[in-house]
């Protein structure tokens, strides 16, 4: 079995993209309709923008999408590779129900726009911060943030990305008190991710509330394949569900090691990561064993997924 991983915020880069656009129309068209769906230029944004532009919480969002998008779009069209199930990391989720066919193209990119203009917005700069904790378990970051919070502070696990790599977020000194005790608790490293807001727990409620407004407009179809969720580390296939989910996932964890394990006790074997970077990548290869793994986003890798197939 295959499953189809798409990243998220953070994967981005200036001239992502590009180089499938230069060869494949279906690439170009797809980054032709992110432009007419938000009425910005996102390909030059993304093939000759400054990366700090890129890298603000709305612009990033569906450039990424649109990105990821295009190389699915090249993937099914040049070869024979289809997967069983698709999974995406925080936004890309979004990519994976593009995938699934639950939400077109257009619908999605536009909603990733809103919400991460809603995201920017619940929290003023500066409020928040967000940090990557590394070499503690999941558990003991879990419990790390508990024991700061008590204190009436908001921090908690932000991102479970690999059974020893948590991202934790919240209030910026709650995120610092964190950070420390988690260096006292015998941390390897704790670093501060450079982002625009604190992802993922509680300030971001009048962001979900405002998201779950924008969904309501949206026509969730009929689902090609099963999307396991950030939220629930399963498989959905009720295209009705998926509002609430998406909704749930701005003030929720991403389990994303969890994510892992439920698709490779589900008997996927080979994943193939379709967009920018190659970050899930990486965390395929910490998370499980015994799997392929390959990452797309350019001709070259591309060529050599049809010669060689997932490595």
């Amino acid at each position: 079995m295959i499953a189809f991983l798409f990243p998220g915020q953070g994967s981005q880069y200036i001239g992502m993209g590009a180089d499938l656009c230069a060869g494949f129309a279906v690439a170009r068209r797809t980054f032709e309709e992110a432009n007419d769906a938000l009425g910005i230029d996102l390909a030059k944004l993304c093939f000759e923008g400054e990366a700090k532009t890129l890298a603000l919480t709305a612009n990033a969002q569906p450039a990424i999408l649109t990105a990821s998008v295009a190389a699915l779009r090249v993937v099914l069209g040049e070869t024979e590779i289809r997967p069983d199930l698709v999974a995406g990391h925080s936004l890309g989720e979004f990519t994976a129900l593009v995938a699934s066919e639950c939400v077109r193209f257009s619908d999605a990119v536009r909603m990733v726009r809103k919400r991460g203009e809603f995201m920017q917005e619940a929290v003023p700069p500066g409020v928040g911060k967000m940090a990557a904790v590394l070499g503690l378990t999941s558990q003991e970051v879990s419990e790390l943030c508990a024991e700061v919070a008590g204190e009436g502070a908001v921090v908690s696990p932000a991102n479970f990305n690999s059974p020893t790599q948590t991202v934790i977020s919240g209030e910026a000194g709650a995120v610092e008190a964190a950070s420390e005790l988690a260096k006292e608790k015998g941390a390897r490293r704790v670093v501060e991710l450079e982002v625009s807001a604190p992802f993922h727990c509680s300030l971001m409620e009048p962001a979900a509330v405002r998201l779950g407004d924008f969904a309501a407009e949206i026509d969730f179809n009929p689902m090609k394949y099963p999307v396991v969720t950030n939220t629930e580390a399963k498989a959905n296939s009720d295209p009705e569900r998926v509002a609430d989910i998406l909704v749930r996932q701005v003030v929720s964890p991403v389990r994303w090691a969890e994510s892992l394990e439920f698709l490779k006790n589900s008997g996927v074997s080979e994943y193939l990561e379709v967009g920018p970077s190659k970050v899930l990548s990486g965390l395929v290869k910490r998370t499980l064993k015994g799997v392929r793994c390959a990452g797309i986003e350019k001709p070259d890798e591309l060529n050599h997924i049809k010669a060689d197939g997932i490595q």
